[in-house]
C-alpha cells in the first residue's frame, strides 16, 4: 500500500472503488446543496472542501444545487452571499441549479408513487400526526386516511396544487409502515401546503416538497454519483433509497461524514440569525461571526481555511475541534504573506531631547521578505508616538524597555535612553524623554552597544489616525450551545473593542478593504470596509499568540 492509499479519507476510498469497478460509468459528480436562508458559515466551509476537492481529485464535476423549497426563510440575498462565499474560498461550480428547477418532474414523481399505492393524502393535523408516530418500542397507528383509493389521492392532490385548501389542512405522506424500527419511514410527510411568495418561482406554487422528498430526486435528477452529507442524514438514508428503488430512477447513492463542531462559536444558521436579529452582532459578516463572510472580513485568508479543512480530515464520528487550530492555520498563513508595519494602538508621547527639531530621517525597514514589498520606507522625526506600555517610571528587573535610565533600539532606526517623563495633574504620563545615540543608527551601528529591547515606534510628524477594532472568540464557553439557559447568555462581553485614535506608519494610507498586515508585536491585522478616505479602520485577525490558551492555563 502506497502512502497515498495509506491517506485516504474513506469517502476517497468509496470514490476509488467505484471508479474502479466502473460503477457509475467511470464517472465522479458531486453537489453542494445549501438551503438559502442564511450565509455559510465554517462548517459549510468544510462541505466544500470535500465536494469540490472530490470533483476535483477525480476529475470529476461538482454542482451548486440550492435547496430552496421553503419560501418564507430563503432569499436572494442568501444566494448571492453563498455563490460569493464558494467562489472566495477558491472553487468554481460546474452547473448553477435550483431545487426549484425540477418543482414540476419532483412533483410528477408524487403523483407516481400515488398511482402506485406508494402514497395517500393526510387531513389530519401535525398534532395528531405526531400522536399516532409511536417510538422506539412502540409502533405507530395507521392514520384514518391511509387506505385512500387512489383515484381520491390524485384528485386531493391536484386540488392542493391548485390552491384550494389553506396551509396545513393536508399534507401528503409517503405510505411505508407505521412499524418500522426507523421512525422516519413511518409515513412521512412528503409535500405540504405553503401560500408563500417563492425567491425564484414567485406564486405558480403554492405545494412544496420536503427536503426528504426533494433531496434524493434532486439528486437523481442530476445524476449524482456521490450524494455527501453531514452525519445527522445517516437515519435518513434509508428513506432517500426507499424514494429511488420506488420510483425506478437513477441510483444517486448518499455517504455521510462528521460535521464541523468548533469550540467557542455556533453553528446553527438558526442561532446566528437569532444573532443578528436581536442586535447582538452587527450584521451576518460582522468579524465576530463564524460565516464565511465575517471571516472574510476579519481577514482570515481562504488558503488558511482551506488547508484547516484538510487538517481535520474527513471522519465518521462526531468531535468537537479546537478554535485554535483554525487561528493557527491562519497565523501560519499570514505569518508569510502579510507586510509588516508599525501602529501604535495606545499612545503616549516619546521626545528626543538631542535630536535636531526639524531634521527628518528615512530608515528601510525589514518587511516580509516573502512578499513584494521587502523593505518599506519610514519616516523619523524627534517626536514619536510609542505603545504606553513600553514605558515603566518603576521597572521590575527583567523589564527591557523603556526606564528612566535605560537603553532600548527603536525598530529600525535608533538606539535611545529614558530621560525621564512628565505627567499630568492626575499622574498620567503625558511625555517621555529620551536621548538618542546618532552612532547607533540600524544597519551601520557603530556605538558597540547591546540592548536587550526593541520596541515600535510612528513618527508624530508623519503619523496618520486610524480606528481599531480588536475582534475576540464570540462566546466566553467553548460549547455555549450545551450550557444551561440561552446559549446568548454566555456571549463573550470582550469580544469587541474599539480603539477611535490610534496612530499608523505612511505606508498604510492606501490600504483597502481586504488588505492584510502584520503590526509589529500586536497581531495581524485587515482594512475593514467601512475604511473611507478620510478614515481607515483595520479589524484585528488573531493575536500574534493564542492568548486563550494562555489565560486557560492560569
Amino acid at each position: 500500500m502506497t502512502t497515498e492509499e495509506k491517506s485516504l479519507n474513506f469517502i476517497e476510498e468509496i470514490v476509488e472503488k467505484d471508479l474502479a469497478e466502473s460503477t457509475h460509468g467511470g464517472r465522479v459528480l458531486t453537489r453542494f446543496p445549501p438551503e438559502p436562508n442564511g450565509y455559510l458559515h465554517i462548517g459549510h466551509a468544510k462541505a466544500i472542501c470535500l465536494n469540490f476537492g472530490l470533483a476535483k481529485k477525480y476529475n470529476g464535476r461538482c454542482n451548486l444545487r440550492f435547496d430552496d423549497t421553503n419560501p418564507t426563510t430563503e432569499e436572494t440575498e442568501y444566494v448571492d452571499s453563498i455563490k460569493t462565499d464558494i467562489q472566495w474560498l477558491g472553487f468554481q461550480w460546474d452547473e448553477e441549479l435550483y431545487t426549484s428547477d425540477y418543482f414540476e418532474k419532483i412533483y410528477n414523481f408524487a403523483v407516481a408513487l400515488i398511482n402506485k399505492g406508494c402514497a395517500y393524502v393526510d387531513d389530519s393535523t401535525p398534532e395528531e400526526i405526531a400522536a399516532t408516530k409511536g417510538s422506539t418500542t412502540e409502533p405507530g397507528k395507521n392514520s384514518p386516511y391511509r387506505d385512500r383509493t387512489v383515484e381520491e389521492n390524485l384528485r386531493l392532490f391536484a386540488e392542493m396544487k391548485e390552491a384550494k385548501y389553506e396551509d396545513g389542512v393536508k399534507v401528503l405522506r409517503a405510505r411505508i409502515d407505521m412499524a418500522h424500527p426507523n421512525l422516519l419511514l413511518r409515513d412521512p410527510a412528503i409535500y405540504r401546503i405553503k401560500h408563500a411568495h417563492h425567491h425564484r418561482t414567485g406564486d405558480t406554487w403554492c405545494l412544496y416538497p420536503l427536503y426528504d422528498f426533494a433531496h434524493g430526486q434532486s439528486d437523481s435528477i442530476e445524476e449524482i454519483t456521490h450524494s455527501i452529507c453531514t452525519l445527522e442524514f445517516i437515519h435518513h438514508r434509508p428513506l432517500y433509497n426507499w424514494f429511488i428503488e420506488q420510483l425506478g430512477i437513477f441510483p444517486s447513492r448518499q455517504y455521510e461524514f462528521a460535521r464541523l463542531n468548533l469550540t467557542y462559536t455556533v453553528m446553527s444558521k438558526r442561532k446566528l440569525l437569532k444573532l443578528v436579529n436581536e442586535g447582538y452582532v452587527t450584521s451576518w459578516d460582522d468579524p465576530r461571526m463564524p460565516t464565511l463572510s465575517g471571516m472574510r472580513r476579519r481577514g482570515y485568508p481562504p488558503e488558511a481555511i482551506r488547508n484547516f479543512c484538510d487538517t481535520i480530515g474527513v471522519a465518521r464520528r462526531e468531535n468537537m475541534i479546537d478554535l485554535s487550530l483554525l487561528e493557527f492555520c491562519v497565523r501560519e498563513n499570514l505569518n508569510k504573506t502579510s507586510d509588516r508595519v508599525m501602529v501604535v494602538l495606545d499612545p503616549v508621547k516619546l521626545i528626543i531631547t538631542n535630536y535636531p527639531e526639524d531634521a527628518e530621517d528615512i530608515f528601510d525597514a525589514e518587511n516580509n521578505p516573502e512578499t513584494p514589498n521587502g523593505t518599506r520606507q519610514v519616516p523619523f522625526s524627534r517626536e514619536l508616538w510609542i505603545e504606553r506600555e513600553d514605558f515603566m517610571e518603576v521597572a521590575p528587573k527583567k523589564y527591557f524597555r523603556l526606564a528612566p535610565g535605560k537603553l532600548v533600539r527603536l525598530k529600525s532606526a535608533y538606539i535611545v535612553q529614558c530621560e525621564g517623563c512628565l505627567k499630568d495633574d492626575n499622574g498620567n504620563v503625558t511625555e517621555i524623554h529620551c536621548t538618542y545615540l546618532p552612532e547607533s543608527k540600524s544597519g551601520n551601528d557603530t556605538s558597540g552597544l547591546t540592548v536587550k529591547g526593541t520596541i515600535h515606534w510612528v513618527s508624530a510628524k508623519h503619523a496618520l489616525k486610524a480606528e481599531v477594532r480588536l475582534y475576540d472568540r464570540l462566546f466566553k464557553v467553548e460549547d455555549p450551545s450545551n450550557e444551561e439557559g440561552d446559549f446568548k447568555d454566555y456571549i463573550n462581553p470582550g469580544a469587541l473593542e474599539v480603539l477611535p485614535e490610534v496612530y499608523i506608519e505612511p505606508f498604510l494610507k492606501d490600504a483597502v478593504p481586504g488588505n492584510r498586515y502584520q503590526f509589529l508585536r500586536k497581531g495581524y491585522y485587515c482594512a475593514d470596509k467601512d475604511s473611507t478616505g478620510e478614515k481607515l479602520i483595520f479589524n484585528r485577525t488573531v493575536t500574534l499568540k493564542d492568548a486563550w490558551a494562555k489565560e486557560m492555563a492560569k
